[in-house]
């Protein structure tokens, strides 16, 4: 990841959500940043290679860090204030680093990087500086304005991230995670999407869904992504379910695992249970395996019965 940091920081990720058979009505507002130059530098500039030492060590320092809390939660669920200090000393030297090295060099576009190093750490204002530095040092970069885009998407003005993203994808328009960012941001903040484009809610919608689907095309086999498209489909006014069968369908395609594949047969469930094909609906319920999902199965299932009880076959009906 030396040249590309792709984090999860604004609002909540569901993406676990989504592999356990989350129910909800919206996308998992995945919003990623990125680090990408523009243009591969130098691998044999000094400057060049002490930046390139200096993004492996930020990324071991992740590494480690994550290494020491998978072993905190091992023995305990509650990170202890040992843990805490540590992992504020280990991050406060790769701080420390980002900082010297800018000194020296203050119109390198490690900006960019430094900023979403700050932005993990939840100095999201000084990061936000860094990044408009970096903006400032190459408008060209479109990996400057996404992440802005996501920071006023968070913050406000949301309008301010509607034009952000589009000039991220102007300035490359074969990067999926721009598409995928600006259709999460623009399913989320209807409101602002009406009144900046000037069109009515189930517009709003279909822009979301087509710039989904833009960053499918562009990335047809991320299933994280496919599952935020798909996912839309519960939200939308009226729901669309027909097409929440469709997009789910081709998300099982693409699964990973048999812990993604019953996951999406959760959801598959659901959305015949919606269209009335009670049948399938049970059939998608009974390729679930995994023990995980009991719960969510069980709930599922429980909906189906209720309504097929609610529809009496007219031949059962008493002779009148």
């Amino acid at each position: 990841m030396h040249y590309l940091r792709a984090v999860i920081k604004v609002f909540a990720s569901l993406l676990t959500a989504l592999l356990v058979g989350n129910l909800s009505a919206a996308p998992s507002n995945t919003v990623e940043k990125t680090n990408a130059p523009v243009s591969a530098p130098d691998p044999n500039d000094p400057t060049e290679k002490a930046y390139a030492k200096l993004l492996a060590d930020d990324d071991a320092a992740h590494a480690e860090v994550d290494k020491w809390i998978q072993e905190e939660r091992a023995s305990t669920n509650t990170p202890s204030a040992t843990l805490n200090l540590r992992i504020a000393q280990r991050f406060d030297a790769i701080k420390k680093r980002y900082e010297a090295f800018l000194q020296q060099h203050p119109k390198h576009p490690t900006h960019l990087a430094f900023g979403s190093f700050l932005n993990e750490l939840r100095e999201e204002n000084e990061g936000v500086q860094h990044w408009e530095k970096a903006r400032e040092l190459d408008p060209t970069n479109p990996a400057a304005w996404n992440n802005l885009a996501n920071h006023y998407g968070h913050a406000s003005p949301v309008k301010k991230a509607f034009e952000y993203y589009a000039k991220a994808i102007e300035l490359n328009s074969n990067e999926p995670v721009y598409y995928q960012n600006f259709a999460t941001t623009v399913y989320l903040f209807r409101k602002d999407a009406m009144e900046y484009y000037a069109i009515d809610e189930t517009q709003v919608f279909d822009k979301a869904l087509d710039l989904y689907r833009k960053a499918m095309k562009l990335a047809p086999t991320d299933f994280v992504l496919a599952t935020d498209y798909a996912q839309s489909f519960y939200g939308t006014k009226p729901p669309r379910y027909k097409e929440g069968l469709a997009a789910w369908t081709d998300v099982l395609k693409i699964a990973r695992d048999d812990v993604e594949r019953d996951g999406v047969r959760i959801h598959l469930a659901r959305m015949n249970w919606h269209l009335g094909n009670y049948k399938e609906a049970r059939a998608q319920l009974a390729a679930i395996t995994s023990e995980m999902y009991a719960g969510t199965k069980k709930k599922v299932l429980e909906n189906i019965e209720t309504s097929e009880k609610e529809q009496t076959p007219a031949a059962n009906e008493p002779a009148k």
